[in-house]
């Protein structure tokens, strides 16, 4: 599940929140304010956190009210000690994604190069990917809407570049297929969906065989 911060904002509450105000990218990732959002995954007030980073309590309530002004964390109670009330804080989601939004005038833009063999151009499509779901998932959320999306995900190894070729041109030829299919131009009440199918080499490199 995703929600997405607009302006500072948190819009819903889930596993990932999308970040697209300038403001608010820039404070999540100041160090010590992302060390507090990943401690922040369970409700801490000031004093603990202090404790466990070595910093001033002082000094954390400032990075605290920092990240709490741009919607990335939140008061989850507050308890009374003597004279004082503490304020327990935790973070608006277990884990951040900052929109290319939030670079708005640099942002990449497939458009400008479109090479279905350029690893840039590859990028360029996933930062889109990043920001208009983004965007749609905050739509959705304020209308109380669920965003119908379809992913998959997964690893193929190739014997040779020869297979790796024909296995593109396979792909290529069968979601062709299926987009000449199932596309119907001239639906009035039909919805435009993106459609974005990719290969990449894998990151992590695979685990040798014990012999």
């Amino acid at each position: 599940m995703t929600n997405k911060i607009v302006g500072g904002t948190v819009v819903g509450m889930d596993d990932v929140a999308v970040i697209d105000d300038p403001a608010a990218a820039g404070a999540s990732l100041d160090p010590i304010r992302a060390r507090l959002l990943a401690e922040l995954a369970e409700p801490r007030s000031a004093t603990t956190l202090a404790a466990v980073l070595g910093l001033p309590r002082q000094k954390v309530n400032y990075h605290l009210r920092t990240l709490e002004r741009h919607g990335l964390v939140e008061l989850a109670e507050e308890r009374r000690k003597g004279n004082c009330t503490e304020r327990v804080m935790r973070a608006t989601a277990s884990s951040y994604v900052i929109s290319p939004a939030a670079l708005a005038t640099v942002q990449p833009d497939p458009a400008r190069a479109p090479d279905q063999l350029s690893a840039r151009w590859l990028l360029a499509l996933a930062a889109r990917l990043v920001r208009d779901v983004g965007e749609l998932i905050g739509a959705a959320t304020k209308a109380r809407k669920r965003l119908a999306t379809f992913a998959v995900d997964g690893e193929v190894r190739f014997a040779s570049a020869r297979d790796r070729t024909a296995f593109a041109d396979e792909l290529g030829d069968a979601v062709t297929a299926l987009v000449r299919k199932y596309h119907h131009a001239g639906a009035g009440r039909g919805r435009d969906y993106r459609l974005v199918v990719a290969v990449h080499p894998s990151a992590q490199a695979p685990k040798r065989k014990e012999s």
